[in-house]
């Protein structure tokens, strides 16, 4: 199973299916595909707690709300936003993307 990528753009998620193809075909090097990836892809952000919060005020939902959009537990945003845990996997992933383009994208 492959694993699900988020782009910047459609025109960069197609770019990137194109080198991937010639990736493929063996037309461009590892090295090339590698810096598709970094330049198309989203990158993903570690964020500190006071970043978190800083996120979840500017959306204007509470620690609940944050939660069931990121289907993660109101205890883990606010041990998140405490310090006491850092973010993960696919909720990092989620985080970098609210970041970016706004709860509205994960809806």
């Amino acid at each position: 199973m492959k694993k699900a990528r988020t782009y910047k753009s459609d025109a960069l998620a197609a770019i990137h299916q194109t080198v991937s193809d010639m990736y493929e075909a063996r037309a461009v090097s590892k090295q090339t595909m590698r810096g598709f990836d970094e330049s198309c892809l989203t990158q993903v952000h570690e964020f500190t707690p006071e970043e978190i919060k800083a996120l979840r005020n500017r959306e204007k939902v509470s620690q609940v709300v944050f939660a069931y959009y990121l289907n993660v537990t109101k205890e883990s945003i606010s041990q998140w936003e405490r310090g006491r845990k850092k973010p993960a996997g696919p909720s990092l992933k989620l985080l970098s993307i609210v970041k970016r383009k706004g709860l509205g994208a994960i809806a």
